[in-house]
């Protein structure tokens, strides 16, 4: 049998699978068993091939026979109605690598361990301001959006006073609930104009911020144009700083206000927290759906299962990291998991650029949280809370907690 019939003889099942909170949905269990590399159809784009297994994900986000530039243009699968460029997620090495690496030179661990005492501060701040108003708080709009927005906004130099806006912006292209992207274009033309505005204030008056330091590269030799800049800047590393952690930190207290046993575990041994953080990111399901096609260049084969040339790829992070070829007990939280190789933050080239920053506002947060709030609890039971399933991350609208 060809493999164009083996294509039409597979069946081809709606996506995302369905989603419950922090659940995985069961499908993809069934499909890592069964059919590996199953079809799917998202609601917009053509149909993909839904890569489910550990060895099959991390193979397709790193082998040079797929391909995510050859995406740009075509009708890839996506959860929006607009389809737009995705910025440095649209390139393939040797491009990608040139713009990775100069990030890379303004995004260094040392920045990094500088902005720790910073983030505690800011944690603290945020409690501060519950416990003032308190004793109920929405864990979402009073803490975990304020805190990544006005950590990554300091990275990047992004004056105090327009970080409202900034919210604004990252909610619009992240969490657009009707999937049809309508305000995609505005936001974008808007948040594009302010970052070329923020990026002209650079080349006059040098910084030492993340922002500066990408002019600085920009300036000095470096082949990063304007338009690669203010797509890094902006749609890159300030909605993608802001969302992933906006979306995880509830999500991730929701998951421990839920199961007592692991929150007393975490008060008990506080120094497993950055153990905890990973295994909260390999369990909780940060991403609505896989996302980022990636485009065959030539027949690869699965299995049984031939990939063929020009077919569009997407890989299943959450469905990898329950995979039991690679996780013993993958259903089950384990704090002292080791080793544990997630794929939260992607792998390979497109591997998220701030995952260290991530680590350390979830760890930062959840810290102090657990040690400022000793009788944190859910303020009206787990039913109360409310969940989002936007285009790209998922997680908890509402929060309400009391102390």
């Amino acid at each position: 049998m060809s493999v164009q019939a083996r294509v039409q003889d597979r069946r081809v099942r709606d996506y995302p699978f369905d989603m419950h909170e922090t659940s995985v949905s069961p499908l993809y269990a069934t499909l890592q068993r069964e059919e590996p590399m199953s079809r799917v159809q998202l609601a917009y784009g053509e149909p993909a091939w839904l890569a489910t297994r550990h060895a099959d994900v991390k193979l397709v986000l790193t082998d040079p026979r797929f391909s995510r530039e050859i995406a740009q243009g075509l009708d890839q699968p996506r959860m929006r109605r607009q389809s737009t460029g995705d910025g440095i997620m649209g390139m393939d090495p040797p491009d990608h690598t040139r713009l990775r690496r100069l990030v890379g030179k303004a995004f260094t661990m040392r920045r990094m361990n500088q902005m720790r005492a910073g983030v505690q501060a800011l944690a603290d701040r945020l409690i501060d301001d519950m416990v003032e108003r308190g004793p109920r708080a929405d864990l979402v709009e009073d803490f975990a959006r304020l805190l990544p927005v006005n950590v990554i906004c300091d990275l990047l130099g992004v004056p105090y006073s327009d970080r409202d806006v900034f919210r604004t912006w990252t909610e619009g292209v992240t969490n657009d609930a009707t999937m049809k992207g309508d305000v995609l274009f505005e936001i974008g033309d808007e948040l594009d104009k302010y970052m070329a505005d923020l990026v002209a204030r650079r080349r006059k008056e040098p910084t030492d911020d993340l922002l500066g330091a990408l002019v600085f590269a920009r300036d000095n030799g470096d082949k990063l144009d304007d338009t690669e800049l203010i797509s890094l800047a902006g749609a890159g590393l300030l909605t993608g700083g802001v969302e992933t952690v906006a979306s995880a930190l509830p999500s991730f207290v929701f998951t421990l206000l839920t199961r007592p046993e692991l929150l007393e575990q975490l008060r008990k041994s506080p120094e497993l927290m950055p153990g905890a953080v990973e295994e909260l990111l390999r369990y909780v399901p940060i991403n609505t759906a896989a996302m980022f096609a990636r485009y065959a260049l030539e027949d690869v084969r699965f299995g049984d299962t031939v990939v063929g040339t020009g077919d569009p790829v997407l890989a299943a992070l959450h469905a990898a990291n329950r995979d039991p070829e690679v996780f013993d007990d993958p259903e089950t939280i384990d704090f002292t998991r080791s080793p544990n190789p997630h794929v939260a933050f992607g792998h390979g080239p497109h591997h998220c650029i701030g995952a260290q920053l991530a680590r350390l506002e979830l760890q930062e947060s959840l810290t102090a949280l657990l040690v400022r709030l000793p009788e944190l609890r859910l303020a009206d039971g787990a039913e109360s809370v409310e969940w989002k399933y936007g285009v790209i991350v998922r997680g908890p609208s509402t929060l309400p907690i009391t102390w």
